[in-house]
């Protein structure tokens, strides 16, 4: 009972030894199996996925397989199982000819975690094999002097199988004159040898035929049979015998073809036929008859075939010398063949990527790699190595196996593909090598914002443009690949005027072309800054902006406009203004003054004046630039006191656009000569009307000058009440004239027109020997707010102007008075062009008061005119007392127009010192002078 106790204890510790080992081998990557030979194909040999700890669901996840090295592969595994079943059908003395261990080898590869394991499986022999000779017949000729006991060589029986299915015994069959005995080799392997058990008698027997039957020990046994012919011969007393006992020789395997390797030599003392000694090999292996070639007259062993130290390394033959009297001796060479660096290092991918994600971290496994040498010691030692430059590095992972892995980053942008070539060198000499090319390419990731061919754009596009006109095109590029490098463009969000920018302009989304969708007016729009978007294809997507900076160009699609004087009424109803100019004038006195602007800019708004036609070609002169129309010589007693002139304005646009004026000048020096032309003027406007009215209209203008100080204190509380309705009239009128007060302004027949009027005081006194009629200098109303200065930037587009947002700016500050002694220079007067005639000068007024005064006169009597019933210079026979004298006005820049007061028919200047205004403004008169119509009133 003890007994049995302890028996089961070591069993059990026998078992968990083995369960222990098979744990530690499959921990450490090694499984091993046994199969015998012979099974068919298909047939179980492990479960591999048992063995590994691999559930089915992570094994076909994983993808386990077994690695090809391009030869025959034995085995297979079994995909919905994880089994290793046979591939094809195994002979064990095919594959492992000497070797007594038959071990085959593979490896498993699991994908998923690119992790190799090693597979040993041992195929185990069974009795497949019958023993065989290598000649089933042979001929053994014996004197019949032989005297018995004599023994003879047989020859040896082959089984290549193991242990006891290997030969394991021999027998005889024939005849009682021989026996079989088995005779003890050098190695210790069973000879058999036959026995002559008694002796030959020629003439009774002369052959004798026998039978040798070797059988191995399998289950069931098998057997061989080989032919004996005994021919009886004469008597050979002398076997032939070897000089060695065996003959060793070491050869590297690269000996070339014929190479004599050894030679053995036997002699025999016999003479003649029974001396003559002849070389066979008695036991030999398949292969080795293959490679060697026996001289059966010299004993010359010689090469015939490649030797591979790979594939054999030591080969064992068996020689025997046989005389003419069939006796023979036996010996063994036994050839040793050296390795040579022959094989060059096998490189083989066992699994590899052929894309990667360019923001994959540094470690990534790209590759695994198996390397392998067939030959031994230094030359069969192999290291790999990569080539350099590359992000790329080699880990060895299990035996013989290497990993390439990221060594750092990927950029698809400076590299987007990769051929990684892995070398393998062993360590022969010289050293021989191998190479793999692994191409691998990089996935794009979107990393890279698209980026703009400029850092901003500008455009110039001619105003009245087309809808639809091409404005520019904006492009840019994105660094990335594919979809992440497919750009899209758009506007950003904006307005200009009030009105959403994408009403303006468009841009084409996928070529970036700008677009106008609409036709733009200088006078109205001349700069869009706008913003384009350029966005890519990835997700999330990225995009950077650029400014986009359109200019509009102008044209010369504005004609000038006559501000003064003003279109002429209908016939018949009075007169558009009359200018007065005394006979005494001197040359170079200024008459009146064309005043005129253009809503173009630039050259386009560069306007210049002439004189077209006039009644008296050489009595008046108009300035080029200044439009101002001056005396160009004395007044002749036989010059006509009525005078028409015709005045041409034109700008310099190409083609040019002009407009034309209509000027009526009177010669007079006393108030009677002045009624009578106006009468004469008033007979010839209307031929029916009695003398009696020209008197009529002389009463009425005298009282209307007499009331007008009345009326403009009533005008002047309108005008403060309504000056926030003039501002929104003026915001709706050309955006060219946009920052003008409208005090600026007068209505002609509906257009709303700027003027720098200039105010005369003037006085009718009666005198007993005539009448005079004395002008003196006034005051010159507001002038318009100065430009903005050079280093302060306009408003944008789509914004609104801080003037104009309100009728009244109390935030602004307000203009100040010049200082009384400030005077113009002849090349600072203001003008149309910038110039002056060299004649003119003038003075500011004195105070806000006067200018706001001479506006209220300016505006009702150019409201009067506008209405046709006017009594100062609307109706049939008076004067014409409207604002006549203001600069030209453009729209190419807003100036601050001060302009000098002239008096008609003086060269006098006059300035704003109190002490010497009076003094100058009488002495021309050669009246009294009266300083203001509240004066006159009284």
């Amino acid at each position: 009972m003890c007994a049995a106790g302890r028996r089961w204890g070591r069993r059990q510790r026998v078992l968990l030894w083995a369960a222990l080992l098979a744990a530690w081998e499959a921990a450490w990557g090694q499984l091993r199996y046994s199969v015998p030979e012979e099974i068919p194909k298909g047939s179980f040999v492990g479960d591999v996925a048992k063995d590994l700890g691999l559930q089915l669901p992570a094994l076909r996840e994983n993808g386990l397989r077994i690695l090809d090295k391009g030869r025959t592969q034995y085995f297979s595994l079994h995909g919905k199982t994880g089994h290793l079943v046979t591939a094809e059908k195994i002979d064990r003395e095919q594959l492992c000819r000497v070797v007594e261990k038959c071990v085959l080898r593979c490896e498993l590869i699991v994908e998923g975690q690119m992790q190799v394991y090693g597979i040993e499986v041992e195929i185990m022999d069974i009795n497949d094999n019958v023993p065989s000779f290598r000649q089933a017949e042979m001929e053994l000729r014996l004197s019949e002097m032989t005297a018995p006991g004599s023994r003879f060589s047989l020859p040896e029986a082959h089984d290549p199988d193991l242990a006891r299915n290997s030969l394991l015994s021999y027998e005889l069959s024939g005849d009682e004159h021989f026996s079989l005995a088995m005779q003890a080799g050098p190695g210790g392997d069973q000879r058999p040898e036959l026995v002559l058990a008694k002796a030959l008698d020629r003439e009774e027997v002369a052959f004798h035929e026998l039978v040798l039957r070797a059988r191995d020990g399998g289950d069931p046994a098998r057997t061989g049979t080989a032919r004996i012919h005994v021919t009886v011969l004469d008597a050979n007393d002398n076997a032939p015998v070897f000089s060695q006992e065996e003959y060793t020789v070491r050869v590297p395997e690269d000996v070339p073809f014929d190479t004599i390797l050894v030679t053995v030599t036997a002699t025999d003392a016999d003479e003649g036929l029974n001396g003559h000694v002849k070389y066979s090999f008695h036991k030999i292996s398949d292969r080795a008859s293959e490679l060697f070639h026996l001289d059966s007259e010299t004993g010359e062993i010689t090469i015939k075939d490649d030797l591979d130290f790979e594939e054999i390394s030591l080969h064992e033959l068996g020689v025997q010398a046989r005389d003419g009297g069939e006796l023979s001796d036996k010996t063994k060479v036994v050839i040793t063949v050296t390795d040579v660096n022959d094989n060059a290092p096998d490189l083989t991918v066992s699994s590899t990527l052929s894309e990667i994600s360019e923001e994959a971290p540094p470690g990534t496994v790209v590759a695994l790699l198996h390397v392998h040498d067939r030959d031994s010691g230094g030359n069969g030692e192999v290291r790999c190595l990569l080539d350099g430059g590359l992000p790329f590095r080699l880990e060895k992972s299990y035996e013989d196996y290497y990993r390439v892995v990221t060594a750092r980053e990927l950029d698809r942008e400076q590299v987007s593909a990769y051929n990684v070539t892995v070398r393998a060198m062993d360590g022969g000499s010289p050293p021989l090598q191998s190479s793999a090319v692994l191409a691998l390419r990089v996935l794009d990731v979107n990393d890279n914002a698209p980026v703009f061919t400029r850092e901003s754009y500008t455009a110039r596009l001619a105003e009245n443009n087309a809808a639809g006109a091409l404005v520019l095109t904006v492009r840019a590029t994105d660094a990335d690949w594919g979809q992440n490098a497919r750009v899209r463009y758009r506007l950003s969000e904006g307005r200009v005027r009030g009105l959403p920018l994408s009403s303006y302009v468009s841009v084409q989304a996928e070529t970036g072309a700008l677009y106008a969708l609409r036709s733009f007016d200088y006078e109205e729009v001349r700069e869009v800054e706008l913003w384009v978007r350029a966005e890519d294809g990835g997700s999330p997507a990225l995009s950077s902006n650029v400014s986009v900076r359109l200019l509009i160009v102008d044209e010369n699609d504005n004609a000038p406009q006559v501000l003064y004087p003003p279109p002429p009424p209908p016939a018949g109803t009075g007169w558009a203004g009359v200018e007065l100019a005394p006979r005494s004038s001197e040359p170079g006195a200024l008459v009146a003054k064309v005043v005129a602007v253009d809503a173009d800019a630039g050259q386009n708004a560069w306007l210049s004046y002439e004189l077209a036609k006039a009644t008296e070609p050489g009595l008046f002169r108009l300035g080029l630039h200044s439009g101002e129309v001056r005396t160009a010589r004395f007044p002749l007693a036989r010059d006509a006191a009525r005078h028409s002139l015709v005045v041409l304005v034109k700008d310099h646009g190409r083609p040019a656009l002009s407009a034309t004026a209509t000027l009526t000048v009177l010669l007079a020096d006393s108030v009677a000569e002045l009624l009578d032309e106006l009468g004469s003027a008033a007979d010839a406007g209307a031929p029916g009307e009695p003398a009696e009215s020209l008197t009529r209209w002389l009463v009425l203008a005298v009282a209307a000058v007499s009331c007008l100080f009345l009326a403009f204190l009533i005008l002047l509380l309108a005008l403060r009440l309504r000056r926030w309705r003039r501002s929104q009239l003026l915001a709706d009128t050309s955006g060219a004239l946009r920052g003008v007060p409208a005090t600026h302004f007068v209505g002609i027949d509906g257009v709303r027109a700027f003027l720098h009027s200039y105010s005369h005081e003037v006085s009718l006194t009666a005198d007993s020997r005539k009448s005079q009629l004395r002008f003196s200098g006034g005051s010159c109303c507001d002038t318009l707010p100065a430009r903005p200065a050079p280093d302060e930037p306009p408003p944008l587009l789509g914004e609104e102007d801080p003037a104009r947002a309100s009728p009244v700016n109390p935030a602004a500050p307000s203009q100040a008075q010049p200082n009384t002694d400030w005077r113009f220079s002849q090349t600072q007067r203001p003008g149309t062009s910038g110039s002056q005639n060299g004649e003119e000068a003038g003075a500011w007024p004195n105070n806000q008061f006067d200018t706001e005064m001479l506006q209220a006169m300016i505006l009702a009597s150019a409201n009067e005119a506008a209405d046709g019933n006017s009594t100062l210079g609307g109706g049939n026979g008076t004067m014409g007392l409207s604002a006549r004298y203001g600069p030209q006005f453009t729209l190419q820049h807003v100036p601050d127009y001060r302009q000098n007061v002239y008096i008609p028919g003086s060269n006098a200047t006059l300035t704003n010192a109190a002490g010497k205004r009076d003094a100058k403004n009488a002495a021309p008169a050669g009246g009294n002078k009266k300083k203001s119509g509240k004066k006159e009133k009284k």
